[in-house]
């Protein structure tokens, strides 16, 4: 084909490694020829020939990803390769094209029968060649790895395979996934943490079971499988799009999203693909020491764990070199000599990281512009607003929230007068309109007890810059929360005296199980205000999509709806909610809890507070635009999430709901999760119109400067002894 065919100009991509081949090239090919051809996957199959594998270059692929292991290794990997390519094309041959998602379901649940934990188990008779290859590699593999990988590295290839069923859903529905929807299902769809599992194996360095699911390795894994999917997108646009009539392609999902050309969109998938290496880059550096040293983690382990982490940084400029020689991709543009023009440098060199280091805080920005909010639900408010309202000022004066705290300077973030304005009885009172007095008091406190943490730790630990003292501080709260029902220790602070309160309050009546998500979810979120802290200190706009995931924390979005499905976990099973479609379903309705509050608090973080932690100025770093622009861009997010959250409801959930056989008792409870989660965002956005925290008057009122009394006569007649 040629140039002028192609929809878009390959961008220019930002490669700070060089590719490196494996000297067993030769052998893993002819191998992996051999081994197909024993699988049934080429002549008779009717999806390859011998043609066709040898076009494909999957032994380059694998040469180019894993330069480092020994010939019978890549020979291994590079047979995982040919297997998970053939499933793909078989799969779209077989069930996406016909459209057939009954079939494709049945296809798919098979499989897990080929990944036992333990091979003794035996596995059934395989009936075509995706089995039969599953069953050969899973013998072969195994028998070196942990059951911790075994387990890790089923689930993501149970992933990769079920949530194909997501794309010809999509395909069906005519459906395009928006950006933030996409990337979360592409990581499942696109199999790179299935790629990161090989690389632990191929490295023989597996990643210990004690910070597998630490932040730092999580986005790792999540910053080199976004950047693998997105520059798969970029080669892959004509062959899937054009051809394949698939969805599910990041170029298609910006520009449908940005309504704009598919040269514009290509050019910001690539800077997303930038951005995404840059946070790969950055957590390896700035996060991995302190992990290590958090965990007590030897040497010895720790260099296992850098040696994953190379091979990770090889997969990316591997891959990339591969994409240039493959027969499956759109390559010709990126063959083509050109020379490079400034934008070009900028790209190649990922020069655009710097904006997002000297954004200049406490720039005027408003007042806060609010748009018209696509929040389709009624809003209904508990009658016992009022007296949660007087409740909660005595309940955050008992526990000490409404003065300094002792021995600490800067401490006295509240009075009274700013809990009245703040008003978070209200916000409870929409968030939970049929609790009794008791639940509306004990979910104001919760309120209270996070915007109270929320609000100290940026003005205590941000002005002293100090992170360590914040880290303490948070790991002493998990003693508050005592699983086994134990005491806690003797609180000290309002914070540690108002958890404890709380935690007595709400875990009492909860069996053991119950208690520990909780303490899960608030951990989380105490987790979340040390890296806005660590954030703020650097000066650092975060990537887009590591914003939105971690600022589902600091919203406290998981802790809050954790407390409501707790409600319901008698009836409904646990692995219901562990599936793909009731995660998107939570994590929709957190974003467009947190957009909301970016919204409306956008002059009370970056005018009054200096904050780099908002989605509009996030936008605005990420696509170089004004703030209406960007304002503009999140509230069509805001609005893709909420229609997302309602195609979910009306066309998953009753699929999954067959799936699991849910009986009457069971759906009636799922209705009320959904309606809470309804309530939840109405009483958000009515919270956030009606109370005085982000206006601009009540900001100005809130961050006056402080009066200081000299010391002296007192009483009437001496007001001329304060200063401002």
């Amino acid at each position: 084909m040629s140039v002028a065919e192609q929809p878009f100009d390959l961008p220019d991509f930002y490669l700070p490694y060089p590719a490196r081949l494996n000297p067993h090239l030769t052998e893993a090919r002819a191998h992996a020829k051999k081994w197909a051809r024993d699988m049934g996957m080429l002549e008779g199959s009717g999806i390859w020939d011998e043609a066709d594998l040898d076009a494909h270059g999957y032994a380059l692929l694998c040469a180019y990803t894993h330069p480092d292991c020994d010939g019978p290794t890549l020979s291994l990997i590079t047979d995982w390769y040919v297997w998970v390519f053939f499933f793909d094309d078989h799969f779209l041959e077989v069930f996406k094209r016909p459209g057939d998602l009954d079939g494709g379901k049945a296809y798919l649940d098979r499989l897990a029968a080929f990944m036992p934990m333990d091979l003794a188990a035996g596995m059934p008779e395989p009936s075509n060649p995706v089995e039969a290859g599953l069953a050969d590699l899973w013998r072969r593999t195994c028998p070196s790895r942990s059951a911790c990988w075994r387990e890790r590295f089923s689930e993501s290839t149970r992933n990769l395979l079920n949530e194909s069923l997501w794309e010809l859903a999509n395909i069906n529905a005519g459906r395009v996934a928006n950006p933030v929807e996409y990337i979360e299902m592409r990581r499942k769809v696109g199999g790179a943490p299935w790629s990161a599992g090989l690389i632990e194996h191929a490295a023989n360095a597996e990643v210990p079971a004690r910070v597998a699911g630490a932040r730092a390795m999580r986005v790792l894994r999540d910053a080199f499988a976004d950047s693998v999917h997105l520059r798969n997108d970029l080669f892959s646009y004509q062959r899937e799009v054009e051809d394949e009539g698939e969805l599910s392609n990041g170029v298609l999902v910006l520009e449908t999203f940005l309504g704009c050309s598919t040269q514009e969109a290509a050019e910001a998938v690539n800077d997303l693909l930038t951005s995404r290496m840059q946070q790969f880059e950055h957590t390896a550096v700035a996060e991995l020491g302190p992990m290590f040293a958090e965990h007590g983690i030897d040497p010895l382990t720790a260099a296992e764990v850098l040696a994953y982490v190379k091979g990770l940084q090889d997969w990316q400029s591997g891959g990339h070199e591969w994409h240039l020689r493959s027969s499956r991709y759109m390559n010709e543009r990126a063959r083509a000599a050109a020379p490079l023009g400034m934008k070009s440098v900028v790209d190649v060199l990922g020069l655009k990281r710097l904006r997002g280091f000297t954004h200049v805080p406490y720039q005027r920005v408003g007042p806060s512009r609010i748009p018209e909010l696509y929040v389709p639900f009624e809003l209904r408010l508990s009658p016992h607003l009022d007296d949660s309202r007087r409740n909660a000022v005595a309940w955050c004066a008992e526990m000490g929230m409404l003065e300094a705290q002792p021995g600490v300077v800067g401490s006295a973030v509240w009075d009274a007068a700013k809990l009245v304005d703040y008003d978070l009885p209200l916000c409870a009172a929409g968030l939970h309109p049929d609790a009794s007095p008791q639940e509306l008091d004990l979910a104001s406190h919760w309120l209270c007890w996070g915007t109270y943490g929320d609000d100290y730790f940026p003005v205590v630990f941000g002005r002293s810059r100090n992170l360590h003292a914040a880290k303490l501080t948070v790991d002493r709260f998990s003693a508050f929360m005592p699983v086994d029902g134990s005491a806690p220790p003797p609180p000290v602070g309002a914070l540690e005296r108002g958890l404890a309160d709380l935690w007595a309050r709400t875990a009492g009546p909860m069996p053991p199980h119950a208690r520990a998500k909780l303490r899960r979810s608030v951990e989380g979120m105490c987790e979340g205000w040390l890296w806005e802290l660590a954030g703020e200190l650097a000066h650092h706009i975060p990537d887009p999509v590591d914003y939105i995931e971690m600022r589902r924390l600091t919203f406290g979005s998981e802790m809050t709806m954790s407390l409501a499905r707790l409600r319901h976990a008698t009836v409904i099973p646990e692995e219901f909610y562990r599936t793909g479609p009731m995660r998107a379903l939570e994590n929709a309705m957190m974003d467009c809890g947190l957009l909301v509050n970016d919204i409306f608090s956008y002059q009370k973080e970056i005018e009054f507070q200096g904050e780099v932690h908002n989605s509009i100025l996030v936008v605005r770093n990420f696509f170089d635009c004004d703030y209406p622009r960007a304002l503009a861009i999140v509230n069509d997010l805001l609005t893709s999430r909420m229609k997302e959250f309602q195609h979910i409801v009306a066309d998953e959930l009753p699929l999954l709901c067959a799936g699991f056989g849910l009986d009457a008792e069971a759906r009636k409870e799922l209705d009320g999760f959904v309606a809470e989660l309804r309530n939840w965002i109405a009483g958000i956005l009515n919270w956030h119109r009606e109370c005085f925290r982000y206006d601009e008057t009540s900001l100005r009122r809130h961050h006056r400067p402080p009066k200081f009394r000299l010391a002296g006569p007192t009483g009437l007649g001496t007001s001329a002894a304060l200063l401002g």
